[in-house]
């Protein structure tokens, strides 16, 4: 898996696992955020252990649910974030300890768990994970959920919010997590728009709550990448249908998509409005590649501790330390692999874009591939990674491609490391 997952590929069965190395270091996590919040006396102790155990004694009779809420990649973020918080002794609203009451409350509206438990307030508003976002009246600083077979209900200050049964709907009081589909060569794809929960992506520029006709036209994009997924890149398509749950939007930048993974947050992947279909599709390849080197970067060192070092990246315009040129060069191994296979498919002129899109970043993985092997910064595991992405690229120099492509890749790498010299000297 390790050999597949450096060619690029991997595929469903090393997601999966990488998945579960994911679920493994969430529930340390937890466990961790309980344990710290005893040792340091934090005055929410008490209530972080009674939410520990609603979630275990939820867990006995729910474990499906309960995994499912602990998998949701803003959990995960949010623990980590509390017991950093916990061992350096910084107080914080959003990493707070009791935040776990929250966690095990969504848990409960999820299995209808009969029972009630205090959970903190922020800014008038309780999110759930994974669920929903309850906006509490009057400047309540906690509130009840009471959950019960029939349904459950947020109570604050004498005042209640019905979370209803469809937790999609916008009800009073309360705001949903909407889901978007699409199906196509019998692979269904369902994934949640998370524009709510405040630990749902460490991203700039994260967008607003999306109105109905945005969402709905992100249901429409999606069904058509979808369509060009499952009948070009097969494997691809299985990749992206197991390792991402969660879109998250971000603000548009001008003439250009904006898309982002974080290393905290396996599952998500955060994504501006696409200009087009197939801008979603190359963003959606290389995002994938990012998730799938994050998490594998969680289970082995492929470099050592930055020494300070900058280099050249033929797609960014700042100078990048060696992780962040190996995460780049794995991503657009991916972007590569895509327009090689996308070119065979487009008509006449999409054809000449597709093919230049593939001359120009095969170029860039190359040369970024012998900088990273003549580093000295990674590590044996790493060594290797790089070695199987390099004989990749190496291959694929063979491939034809035709003048007129390899002229315009030439011409936007030059422009792009013309422009880089200009700002921060020889890229070279």
């Amino acid at each position: 898996m390790f050999a597949s997952l450096a060619r690029g590929d991997g595929g469903p069965d090393a997601i999966w696992h990488l998945g579960n190395a994911q679920y493994s270091k969430t529930l340390l996590l937890v466990r961790g955020v309980v344990a710290a919040a005893h040792e340091t006396a934090h005055p929410d102790h008490d209530r972080v252990r009674d939410a520990y155990e609603l979630l275990a004694s939820i867990q006995e009779q729910a474990p499906d649910t309960v995994e499912a809420v602990l998998r949701y990649p803003s959990v995960g973020a949010w623990a980590g974030r509390a017991l950093m918080a916990l061992r350096q002794g910084r107080p914080s609203d959003r990493a707070g300890p009791a935040g776990l009451a929250k966690v095990a409350a969504a848990a409960a509206i999820r299995a209808r768990f009969p029972c009630a438990i205090q959970v903190p307030v922020t800014q008038r508003m309780v999110t759930f994970p994974s669920v929903g976002q309850a906006i509490v009246p009057g400047q309540s600083a906690a509130a009840v959920l009471r959950s019960a077979a029939r349904g459950a209900e947020l109570v604050a200050g004498g005042a209640s919010v019905l979370i209803p049964d469809d937790r999609r709907l916008d009800e009073a009081g309360w705001q949903g997590l909407r889901r978007i589909s699409a199906r196509s060569q019998g692979m269904a794809l369902c994934l949640v728009i998370d524009d709510l929960d405040p630990d749902r992506m460490q991203a700039p520029s994260l967008a607003a709550r999306l109105t109905e006709q945005e969402a709905l036209w992100w249901q429409s994009r999606l069904r058509e990448v979808w369509d060009v997924l499952c009948a070009h890149h097969g494997d691809l398509a299985a990749e992206i249908l197991t390792a991402l749950r969660v879109i998250v939007p971000l603000q548009a930048i001008a003439h250009r998509m904006r898309s982002a993974t974080s290393r905290e947050h396996f599952g998500s992947v955060g994504l501006s409005a696409p200009s087009g279909t197939l801008g979603l599709a190359v963003s959606l390849a290389h995002e994938v590649q990012h998730a799938k080197l994050c998490a594998l970067q969680d289970v082995m060192r492929l470099a050592a501790p930055d020494d300070g070092r900058r280099y050249y990246a033929p797609w960014r315009d700042d100078p990048r330390p060696l992780s962040g040129l190996l995460q780049g060069a794995y991503a657009y191994l991916g972007v590569a692999r895509f327009w090689r296979q996308q070119r065979h498919v487009e008509d006449e002129a999409g054809a000449r874009h597709a093919h230049a899109e593939f001359a120009r970043w095969r170029s860039a993985v190359h040369a970024v591939t012998k900088d990273l092997s003549g580093s000295g910064q990674l590590t044996a595991a790493g060594q290797e990674f790089v070695s199987r992405m390099s004989g990749v690229i190496e291959a694929w120099q063979r491939d034809q491609v035709p003048a007129e492509a390899t002229r315009a890749a030439r011409r936007a790498a030059g422009l792009h490391a013309e422009r880089w010299n200009l700002r921060h000297g020889s890229s070279r």
